[in-house]
C-alpha cells in the first residue's frame, strides 16, 4: 500500500496555553475535553501496528493541543517501543510541534537532541506581535519563555523550525517578521494563514486574515527571501514550489493533488482523515477495532483524498492549476457554503503571488538544478 505517516494527538485538545485563535479546541467535542492523555496501551498498539507495515520510512508527528503535556517519560517510552517494533532497515523519524513552554527544561532538549527529534516551535514574531494572541492560561504573554526555549534548543543542538500563524495582527508586518527571524538566527520557517469562522455567528472570525492581506504578505516575504538568499533560509511554502519546479513533486500537502499523506490518531486511538477535519463524519474508526492499514485505506479516507480533485471550473482553467491544485481543503469549506467544490478562500492571494513571483521562482529552480545555488537540502525540510 502507499506509505503514510501518523499525526498523533497524545494529549488531544488539552493545552497549557489559551491562544485566542486556537482551532483545535473548537474540535474538543469530537476528541474529548479536560484531561486527555494517551495510555501506554494505545501508544504500544499504535506503534507496533504501524511499524509492522514495513514502510522504508515510518514517520511519527506529535502535535496537540500541546503534546509536551504528556511528560518526558511518555516520549522515552515511545522511542523504546519504536526501537522494539521497527522492522529491518526501517528508518523511524519523530517530529514534535510545540508551543515551547516546557522546553525551558534542559532535560527535554537533551532528550530531543539525543533521539534526533525535529521540533517545530510556534512563535508569531517579536514580543508585541507574539503576545497579541498567544497567552498562557493566566492570560499572560508567553514570548519571553518561548525565546528561552529557542535558545535552549540552540544550546543543545536540537533540530528545530518555527511555525508562525499569520493572523490579523502580524500579517501586516512581513518585514518585521522576516528581520526578527534572521536576527535570531532562525533559518527554517513556516507561515500558516489563519482563517476560521466564529462558531457563534458563522462569520469569519476577527483574528483571521483577508485574501488581500495574505497576497501582499506573500509577495513582500518573497522579495525579502529572494534578496537575502534562498540558499540561506528555508520558507516551507516557497521550498515546496521550488521542489515542484525541479522534481515535479511538492513537499507540503497544501499543493498536492490528494490529501492522503497521513492519518490523525487521537489520544483514545480514534483516527481521522486530517487534523482540520476532526469531526464525526470524518472519523475513520479506532485502532483497536480496525487494523491501522485498513483505516488508512478505507473508503472514507479515499473519499476525502479524492475530494481535493473535485475542483470548480474556475480552477480547471487556471494557468496555475498544476502548482496550486486548489489549495488546502480547509480553505475551501465553510466559505461560504461548506462545499469542497468552493474555490479556496485564498485563491486571490495565490494568483497575485504566482503572477508576481513565478518568473523568479523559475530562475531559482534553474540555478538549484544546475548547482549554481547549493544547500538543496532546504527543499526537503
Amino acid at each position: 500500500m502507499r506509505p503514510f505517516s501518523l499525526l498523533i494527538k497524545p494529549s488531544g485538545s488539552d493545552c497549557n496555553m489559551e491562544c485566542n485563535y486556537c482551532f483545535y479546541k473548537n474540535r474538543a467535542p469530537a476528541v474529548g475535553s479536560g484531561y486527555q492523555r494517551m495510555t501506554t496501551k494505545v501508544l504500544e498498539k499504535m506503534t507496533r501496528d504501524y511499524l509492522s507495515l514495513g514502510f522504508p520510512t515510518a514517520s511519527f508527528s506529535w502535535q496537540g493541543g500541546e503534546p509536551t503535556l504528556m511528560g518526558l517519560d511518555f516520549y522515552k517510552q515511545a522511542v523504546e517501543f519504536q526501537s522494539k517494533y521497527a522492522v529491518s532497515n526501517q528508518q523511524v523519524t519523530n517530529a514534535l510541534q510545540t508551543n515551547g513552554l516546557l522546553l525551558i527544561d534542559q532535560n527535554w532538549c537533551k532528550f530531543l537532541h539525543e533521539t534526533d527529534f525535529l521540533v517545530g516551535i510556534s512563535v508569531d514574531g517579536p514580543k508585541e506581535l507574539h503576545d497579541y494572541y498567544r497567552h498562557d492560561l493566566a492570560g499572560h504573554g508567553t514570548f519571553g519563555r518561548i525565546m528561552r526555549a529557542i535558545e535552549n534548543c540552540k544550546e543543545h543542538e536540537v533540530k528545530f523550525n518555527t511555525l508562525t500563524l499569520l493572523n490579523s495582527k502580524n500579517v501586516q508586518y512581513p518585514d518585521i517578521l522576516f528581520d526578527f527571524f534572521v536576527d535570531n538566527g532562525i533559518s527554517y520557517l513556516q507561515f500558516i494563514p489563519c482563517i476560521e469562522t466564529n462558531p457563534s455567528t458563522g462569520q469569519i472570525a476577527d483574528f483571521s486574515i483577508t485574501p488581500e492581506q495574505y497576497g501582499h504578505f506573500l509577495c513582500r516575504l518573497f522579495d525579502r527571501w529572494y534578496d537575502y538568499g534562498p540558499e540561506k533560509i528555508s520558507i516551507r511554502d516557497f521550498d515546496s514550489i521550488l521542489s515542484y519546479l525541479i522534481s515535479g513533486t511538492h513537499t507540503i500537502c497544501t499543493f498536492n493533488k490528494q490529501c492522503s499523506d497521513y492519518i490523525v490518531i487521537e489520544h483514545t486511538g480514534d483516527s481521522f482523515v486530517c487534523d482540520f477535519f476532526v469531526r464525526p463524519e470524518w472519523n475513520l474508526g479506532n485502532i483497536f477495532d480496525i487494523p491501522i492499514q485498513d483505516l488508512a485505506a478505507s473508503e472514507r479516507k479515499r473519499s476525502f483524498a479524492r475530494a481535493k480533485q473535485d475542483l470548480p471550473n474556475k480552477c480547471l482553467i487556471c494557468r496555475y492549476l498544476n502548482i496550486c491544485r486548489g489549495g488546502c481543503l480547509k480553505d475551501r469549506v465553510g466559505f461560504p457554503s461548506g462545499s469542497f467544490q468552493n474555490e479556496s478562500y485564498f485563491c486571490p492571494s495565490y494568483k497575485k503571488f504566482f503572477d508576481y513571483a513565478m518568473p523568479r521562482f523559475n530562475q531559482l529552480a534553474a540555478k538549484f538544478s544546475s548547482g549554481q545555488l547549493q544547500r538543496t537540502e532546504l527543499l526537503s525540510k
